[in-house]
């Protein structure tokens, strides 16, 4: 499969593995955004990245933390990004957001998390300030997560697209950077059109230049020169 298509196919590889979940268990994706509640906690163990995208171990290099946040300052994110970039060589770098948030629903409240946290959730604070208007018009407190999490996605983006490493290798080799956002709920991952793509590549795109064969036990992705597929449980 060309370089250039490996995001796109991802992302059709997630249309089917959703598809088949919801199937297989309509519970599932409903049950799965009421909340976590995991023996070993990560950031949020509800979203495991191969395991969404159809993909393999190997496929997806991770770099996780609370509430999807980058900062220009975070050394942590900073060696991941740089790692990636210049010492693997990554074609496509994606920053994905999700619903049902802990992290945006922290920063959309007044109250304090306690602890580093409060620091930490700084900067999503800070969106939330930048985008008070629009935020506090959104009356459902649901849809009011999902929209400072997307907006949390850009300002991600507009971080990695400053950083020293991705524009090199943007300028020198093409490589390409998503903004995305997983719904928990339905289990499909939606582009939001960021960073150096033009988008289009969402639950409405899958229908434009993939084919879904769907069977008894399984489903059949295919995108170009490649397929994905997802067998029985």
């Amino acid at each position: 499969m060309a370089a250039e298509d490996a995001f796109a196919y991802a992302l059709s590889s997630n249309q089917a593995w959703a598809g088949y979940k919801g199937h297989q268990n309509p519970d599932f994706f409903p049950k799965l955004a009421s909340g976590q509640s995991p023996s070993i906690r990560c950031s949020d163990s509800r979203c495991p990245e191969t395991t969404i995208l159809g993909l393999q171990p190997g496929d997806v290099f991770v770099h996780r933390n609370i509430a999807n946040i980058i900062s220009p300052t975070d050394i942590n994110t900073s060696a991941v990004i740089e790692y990636a970039v210049a010492h693997l060589k990554v074609k496509h770098v994606v920053l994905c957001g999700h619903s049902s948030c802990g992290g945006a629903a922290a920063a959309l409240s007044d109250n304090r998390v306690g602890g580093v946290l409060d620091t930490w959730l700084v900067p999503l604070k800070t969106v939330r300030n930048a985008h008070k208007e629009e935020l506090e018009s959104i009356t459902d407190d649901k849809k009011r997560a999902v929209r400072i999490a997307e907006l949390n996605v850009e300002a991600g983006i507009n971080v990695l697209m400053a950083n020293a490493s991705i524009q090199d290798a943007i300028a020198e080799r093409g490589l390409q950077v998503h903004g995305t956002f997983f719904d928990i709920g339905t289990g499909r991952i939606r582009d939001l059109g960021l960073g150096t793509g033009k988008g289009g590549h969402g639950v409405s795109g899958i229908n434009g230049d993939s084919d879904i064969v769907r069977g008894k036990h399984a489903m059949l992705v295919f995108r170009n020169d490649g397929a994905g597929s997802m067998q029985a449980l």
